[in-house]
């Protein structure tokens, strides 16, 4: 059976497996935009300035998230088709290409800063210079790809959640031999700013938690995995498993992202140079020790790793339903690399072009949440699944939330020196 990118040119119906705990596993894919390199920059960032200040936005964050991940399923699910491919259905065809051009340099930044940490993780293991660090992560990602496009999704999910795991211990561990403080961390879930650059990195911290390709494939994945929900027994089965899978895959990014941010609030807070992910390395490894500043590394790796692998699938995904162009998934994984090496091999500064995608990204996040929720409060689209009216009255919130905080970030960011 052939392969390009997700699903096999002839489709299959919906698993019907009685173990709900099988149905796993698209939500976890998805949660590694979740905890990706410009999720390490923006957090570790916040709580070295900051402290425990912010905790209260990367967990308003992780909410948001949860909801839009699950809006995303559901529609993936309930429709039969991806985000891109319902508004390629839907836009004219000089709109279409338009909002394809932008949606491509979301997903070129979002690789960006993924082959960025990758390539910034080996330099910090093995003294690689940056650019042959990002060869290494590019190839590495296509031996992923082509797990997935041979073997099929669930082998892929499997190494996923397995680099998600490693993610997990190399960003949490240092906080087992330094715990935080309870009483400071109770009062960081109090939402209150100190000055305009807390707002800015606030937003900057909420730019690179809700990604706007993971809310472009989301879809592509849960629809890739069961097929289209076959009636209303089936839907409602998938939609309970959906719930769970996102609960559990975005608690577990949440609970990194934290740990990320307390893990610099605890040993980072005022030492100087921690404003790269280089220095709060060494910082770490002042602070902890040399084997915690080991598995640190090793998780910014896993993070790069696992991230640019998922944003090339986010990438076709977006490329095969705007442009109703199906492309092998090596050439689209050397197109995208492109760019990152270029800026490596030119010497820029990795911090800097870090926080930069992280600007770039900011200008893709309404593109995808305003149609996502058009699209799941439409009942011609969506059934009897429709959005109901609390779900609509939250998801809009969401919305205005995450969009004008991302503006701020826009703003900010073009006002600063």
């Amino acid at each position: 059976m052939a392969y390009y990118f997700g699903m096999p040119k002839s489709r299959t119906t919906a698993i019907r497996s009685p173990r709900a705990i099988l149905l796993l596993g698209p939500a976890f894919v998805a949660a590694i935009a979740y905890v990706d390199p410009g999720n390490v920059a923006a957090n570790l960032t916040g709580g070295a300035r900051y402290g425990y200040l912010l905790v209260w936005v990367l967990v308003a964050a992780n909410l948001m998230a949860a909801l839009v991940q699950y809006q995303s399923a559901k529609l993936g699910l309930v429709s039969g088709r991806t985000m891109p491919e319902l508004l390629g259905e839907r836009l004219r065809p000089a709109t279409r290409r338009a909002y394809w051009v932008q949606a491509e340099l979301v997903a070129v930044a979002t690789d960006l800063a993924e082959v960025i940490g990758g390539a910034i993780a080996l330099a910090l293991l093995f003294d690689l210079p940056l650019l042959l660090g990002g060869v290494i992560v590019g190839a590495i990602s296509m031996g992923l790809l082509g797990l997935q496009n041979r073997y099929g999704q669930r082998p892929f999910e499997s190494v996923i959640i397995g680099l998600l795991a490693i993610i997990a211990v190399g960003f949490l561990a240092g906080l087992v031999v330094n715990p935080p403080d309870g009483e400071a961390f109770a009062e960081g879930l109090v939402p209150r700013f100190d000055g305009t650059d807390s707002v800015m990195l606030a937003a900057g911290m909420l730019g690179a938690t809700v990604m706007p390709h993971a809310i472009y494939v989301h879809s592509a994945l849960a629809r890739d995995r069961h097929g289209r929900a076959d009636g209303p027994a089936d839907t409602a089965r998938l939609l309970r498993a959906t719930k769970w899978d996102v609960i559990v895959a975005l608690g577990i990014a949440g609970v990194v992202n934290m740990g990320m941010l307390l893990l610099a609030a605890v040993n980072l807070r005022g030492v100087a140079g921690t404003d790269t992910i280089e220095g709060a390395h060494a910082a770490i490894a002042a602070a902890l020790g040399s084997g915690i500043a080991l598995i640190f590394a090793i998780g910014l790796l896993a993070s790069g790793l696992a991230s640019t692998a998922v944003g090339s699938y986010a990438g076709a995904t977006i490329m095969e339903g705007l442009l109703h162009k199906r492309i092998p998934i090596f050439v689209r994984r050397v197109v995208t690399l492109i760019p990152a090496l270029f800026i490596l091999g030119a010497g820029v500064d990795p911090t800097a072009a870090l926080v930069f995608s992280q600007v770039l990204l900011s200008f893709g996040i309404p593109f995808a949440l305003i149609p996502l929720m058009r699209l799941t409060n439409d009942a011609t689209v969506m059934g009897e699944s429709v959005n109901g009216p609390m779900v609509r009255i939250a998801l809009a919130v969401v919305v205005v939330l995450v969009v004008g905080l991302n503006i701020a970030l826009i703003v900010l960011t073009i006002a600063s020196p």
